[in-house]
Parts: C-alpha cells; structure tokens; sequence
C-alpha cells in the first residue's frame, strides 16, 4: 500500500510501475468499489469512466495508454481514498488524502472543522495526528462517549483539546508541537488537514525609532534588515541553501519577525540587534522519528565532521539530562548510560560525526532528545511503538 498526500488544486500521478503494458494485459483502475478506468491491450481499448460517484472526476482524469498510470488533476477534498490498480500481473494500492491547509500562530486557538452538521446514530468520529496517524480525539454517538487522549504523544496535546457537539476539533495555546497532519474518520470518509504553526520572533517594540537600524541574524548571517531613516526594509532569504527562501515576514512597523512552514532545519539561535537594544532567541523545531520496541534506531547530528573546538551534547527527557558527549579538544566521547535509573545502560553508542545510535529499544526511552552543537540545537522527538499500535496506525 501506498500513502499520498497532495494539496488541494495540486495534480497526482498514481504509477503503475510498468514501463509498459503487455500485449495481452487488461488493467483495472478503482476508487471505492468504482471502476475509474480501464485498458483492455488485446483489444486497443482505453477507457475512463469519469461519470461515476456524481461525477467528481470529470474531466480530471488522464490515463496513460503506455503504461497504466493514472493522473488526477485539479485535486478536491472528495477525491480522497482509497484506488486500486489491478492486472493478472500484479495490483497496487493506494491511499490518497487531499491536505486541506491551515496556519495559526504559535499561542493562539485554531478550530479544525469537521464539515458536519450533525452526528447520527451510528457514527463513529475519530480524529489521528501525525505519520503515525494516533488517535487524539473520539466521539462514538452511539455509546454518547466524547473523548480526548491527551497524554499520547508524551502529553503535548495535555489541557489543549476541545470537541464539540460536530466532531470539530479545538486545538488551544497551540506550539510547534501541534503542526503536521490531521486525520478526521467520519461517515463520509478521510479528510487531511496540514496544520502550519508560525513563529514570531518578537521585536518587544511598538514601533520603530526614526533614526534606528535594526539587523536580525541567523548563524552569524545577516536575514533581515532594517533601516528606518532610509526607509529600506530588507529580508534575505536566499542566504544558508535557501533554507528560509518564502518563509519570512519582517513587521516594518515593529521590526517583529515571522517564519512560517517552520522545519527542523531552521532550529538554532537568532539574534535581534539595533543602537538602543539587542535579544537572542533559542528556537528549537523538533523532528519526528518512529521506532519499534526492540529494534534500534540511529539520531544524526547533521554533522559531516567535528571541528577542533566542538563540544557536542545529546540530552534526555524535560529535565534535559546529559545522555552523550564529544569534546573534540580533548578527544573524549562519552556516554552517561548509569542516569536515569540505568535505562540506557549498554544501549548507546556515538559515532564519529556525532549521531547517537540507540539499540534494544524500550518504551522507556520513548520522548524528547535535544542536540546541541557548535551552530545550533536540534530536538527530536522519538515514539516508540509496539507492533499492535503500529498496525492500528496504518
């Protein structure tokens, strides 16, 4: 089975795979139970049936008469689910969501709609975040049974959650935590939704001096400028590989400044500067990575090599407790495997470019691990799951 997202108006090729079809192949496509299309080779017959299901598919579907495979184009919501491509040969699955897109600001309350106006008797409403696709929010009409799970997903949605009498779902005081997808499992079938959380890195001021320059810098780059007396209002975002190109706003008013469709990669220090003030922000993006119970998993530090001066420290949990350590100076790695009750006694292992490895997992080590090095800090936020919860998410 294959997992697709695509955005709203976007176009989506479903491949077959085949470079080519043979002389005597019949392919059928589905949605839902539907025949969406069809190639009979034999008999040089290539068929789309874009009528069905009401007509949602009408002209959007392209069929490739070399190959199979079948693109959609202009992309709605209602053309998420599930397709199916079979021959005698072979068949393929596919899950396609269509990612309905938001943004909020960090602290503030975003509702995600669930386009109901009413429930029934028998619905059953279930609302999944994240790769893994767990269950934070379930309404079973049936049994009148409204519920949030709040503490999965080492507890970031604790105190946040909110249902209403639709299936909507409120996200409170929302953080970086919070952006990614959403899975809403209705009646009527799946809905994504992409949740962008921005950051604004705030100036403190209500309004600019006259004569006043302000400079905001990104790893010793300069990203964005101000200069009031000469009216010139600048961002630079083709700076560090283009990492921040599109996602800067700079407040000519205030000097306040906004990242949007935050990514790992943008974690680390920012500094704000001008002649009468001057603040340092931390900001930490943290990265998402899935482990079975038992198996093994390797946390990169990003690094291609360490430099003669690096001290560089993996840490452990909401105390931030020292787990790992390379001082470069010295020529010292080391790992601390007695903290923490012992849990990671004999299972850690540091390489040379910093990456932490971590064997024989256990639900113990699930939670967050900081990374700080010479540039920046970087948080992961590692799940650890059984095959049963595994199996459930898929």
């Amino acid at each position: 089975m294959r997992r697709m997202n695509v955005k709203r108006r976007d176009s989506v090729a479903l491949s077959s795979r085949r470079t080519e079809i043979m002389k005597d192949e019949k392919i059928l496509w589905e949605y839902n139970d539907q025949t969406l299309a069809e190639i009979d080779k034999e008999r040089n017959l290539f068929t789309v049936h874009e009528d069905v299901l009401d007509g949602r598919f009408r002209n959007r579907l392209k069929l490739d008469d070399k190959t199979g495979t079948l693109t959609i184009t202009d992309i709605r919501s209602e053309h998420s689910g599930w397709f199916f491509i079979s021959s005698k040969y072979f068949n393929v699955d596919f899950r396609l969501s269509v990612l309905n897109e938001m943004s909020v600001m960090e602290g503030e309350s975003v509702s995600l709609s669930s386009d109901l106006t009413e429930l029934k008797d028998e619905d059953l409403i279930r609302w999944r975040f994240g790769d893994e696709e767990t269950v934070i929010a379930e309404i079973d009409v049936k049994t009148n049974r409204f519920s949030v799970f709040e503490d999965v997903l080492d507890g970031r949605f604790r105190d946040q959650l909110k249902l209403d009498q639709t299936g909507s779902l409120t996200i409170r005081n929302t953080t970086i935590n919070h952006g990614g997808l959403y899975l809403l499992q209705t009646r009527d079938g799946n809905h994504t939704i992409a949740l962008r959380v921005d950051v604004a890195l705030s100036s403190g001021r209500t309004e600019i001096m006259k004569d006043e320059e302000i400079q905001w810098r990104y790893r010793d780059k300069t990203i964005a400028e101000i200069d009031k007396k000469r009216n010139l209002f600048t961002v630079h975002e083709d700076v560090l590989d283009e990492t921040l190109r599109n996602r800067l706003k700079l407040d000519d008013k205030t000097g306040t400044l906004t990242i949007t469709d935050l990514r790992s990669e943008h974690s680390g220090w920012y500094s704000l500067s001008s002649d009468y003030f001057s603040i340092l922000f931390s900001l930490s993006v943290p990265e998402e990575r899935s482990v079975k119970e038992g198996e093994s998993i390797s946390l990169r530090s990003g690094l291609t090599e360490l430099k003669d001066e690096d001290l560089i420290r993996w840490r452990f949990g909401d105390e931030e407790t020292v787990i790992a350590e390379i001082d470069v100076k010295t020529n010292r790695f080391s790992v601390f495997e007695d903290v923490l009750d012992g849990r990671f006694r004999d299972r850690l292992k540091l390489d040379q470019a910093g990456s932490l490895t971590i064997t024989n997992i256990t639900f113990n080590h699930g939670g967050l691990y900081l990374l700080q090095t010479r540039d920046k800090s970087n948080t992961i936020i590692l799940n650890v799951k059984d095959e049963s919860s595994v199996m459930e998410g898929q």
